[in-house]
C-alpha cells in the first residue's frame, strides 16, 4: 500500500484505496456480502487525511480531509511542556465498527513537526453476521519530527472480526511512539474472548523501504490448541498493551532500560527489549485490570518522554 496520504476525490472512493491490500486468512475466511448495507455503501467507508507542518514555532494542521464516520477535533496546543505539539483527537460518529466497515487514516507529519494523535474513546468492534471490518492507518514522519500515536483500546465484542493494519514510514532523524491495546472483550460484563478473530499488523519502515519492525498479532479464540489463552499468547490475561519507541535521540539500550524500569515500578506483568537495527525499543504488558493498565502505560509513556525530551506526559483530558 502506498503511504502517500493525499489523493483525488474520485480515487478516494475506489475500493483499491480503502480496501486493505492483504487480509489475513483468519479474517478473509469471513468475507461475504451482507444482507444489509454492503462494503462501500453509505456510511461504510470512513476516511481521514491529515497533513501537519511546522509554522511560526508550532505545529499546524495544513491539510485535512474527512469522510464520516471519521472526523477530528481542532488540533489543540495544550501540552505545557511542548507548546509546539499539536494534540489531535480522532473520533467516530458511528459508535464503533460493524460488519463490512472499511476505515483508512493517512497522516503526514512534515519536517520538525510535533504531533500527538489519539482517539476520543475506545474502539468497539460490534457483533457481525457477515463479512468483517478493516481499519488501516498510514503514518509518514519526516526529518526531525515527533509523533505520538496513542489510540485507546480496541474492544472486540461477541462474534466480531477485525483486521487492523498500521504502517509507519519514519525518517532516521524522527521519533515515533506507537501505542496499541486490545481487550478480550467487554470485561466488565463478563465477556471474555468471544470474538471470532482479531488480527493486527504493525509495520515500521524507513523512507527507502528498509523494514525495521513487524508485529503481527493473531487472536482466534476458536483455534485448535490453547487458542488465545496459551502461554505464548495472552495466557490468563484479558488485556494486552504495547508501546513501540523508534528514535535516535538516545541509544536503543537506554530506551529499553527506561521502559523496563518504568514497567517494573508498576508491578504489571510485561517485558521490554531493543528493536531490530537498534532503532529503538518496545514494551508489552499483560493484565486483567483496566485502571491499572491505564495508569501503568501512562507511567511508561511519561518515563520515556522525560528521557527523550525532558518533559512529562500531558493530561489528555478524556474524562
Amino acid at each position: 500500500m502506498s503511504t502517500r496520504p493525499f489523493t483525488t476525490e474520485g480515487s478516494r472512493l475506489d475500493p483499491g484505496h480503502y480496501e486493505p491490500v492483504r487480509v489475513p486468512g483468519e479474517v478473509a475466511a469471513y468475507a461475504a456480502v451482507p444482507d444489509t448495507v454492503p462494503v462501500g455503501g453509505a456510511g461504510k467507508v470512513g476516511l481521514l487525511e491529515l497533513g501537519f507542518a511546522a509554522k511560526r514555532g508550532r505545529t499546524e494542521l495544513v491539510r485535512h480531509y474527512q469522510k464520516s464516520p471519521l472526523q477530528i477535533t481542532r488540533p489543540l496546543h495544550i501540552d505545557p511542556g511542548r507548546p509546539d505539539l499539536a494534540v489531535t483527537y480522532v473520533m467516530s460518529t458511528g459508535g464503533g465498527l460493524i460488519q463490512a466497515d472499511r476505515q483508512r487514516i493517512d497522516v503526514e507529519c512534515g519536517a520538525d513537526t510535533a504531533v500527538l494523535l489519539t482517539t476520543q474513546a475506545a474502539t468497539k468492534v460490534h457483533r457481525m453476521e457477515y463479512d468483517y471490518a478493516a481499519h488501516t492507518v498510514n503514518l509518514s514522519v519526516g526529518p526531525g519530527a515527533w509523533l505520538e500515536y496513542l489510540p485507546d483500546p480496541v474492544v472486540p465484542c461477541v462474534d466480531s472480526r477485525l483486521h487492523q493494519r498500521t504502517h509507519v514510514t519514519v525518517d532516521p532523524g524522527a521519533t515515533v511512539l506507537l501505542g496499541e491495546t486490545v481487550a478480550a472483550g467487554r470485561l466488565a460484563r463478563g465477556e471474555r474472548h468471544r470474538y471470532a478473530v482479531y488480527a493486527s499488523d504493525l509495520e515500521v519502515r524507513r523512507p527507502d523501504g528498509t523494514l525495521l519492525v513487524v508485529d503481527p498479532v493473531r487472536l482466534v479464540p476458536g483455534a485448535t490448541g490453547n487458542g488465545v489463552t496459551g502461554p505464548a499468547v495472552l495466557g490468563g490475561y484479558g488485556l494486552m498493551a504495547s508501546l513501540f519507541v523508534v528514535t535516535a535521540i538516545v541509544p536503543a539500550a537506554r530506551v529499553a532500560d527506561v521502559l523496563h524500569d518504568a514497567l517494573a515500578a508498576t508491578g504489571l506483568t510485561g517485558a521490554a527489549s531493543v528493536l531490530p537495527y537498534d532503532c529503538g525499543a518496545w514494551v508489552r504488558v499483560l493484565t486483567n485490570d483496566s485502571p491499572a493498565l491505564r495508569r501503568g502505560m501512562y507511567a511508561v509513556w511519561d518515563a520515556i518522554r522525560r528521557e527523550l525530551i525532558g518533559v512529562p506526559a500531558p493530561d489528555l483530558r478524556k474524562t
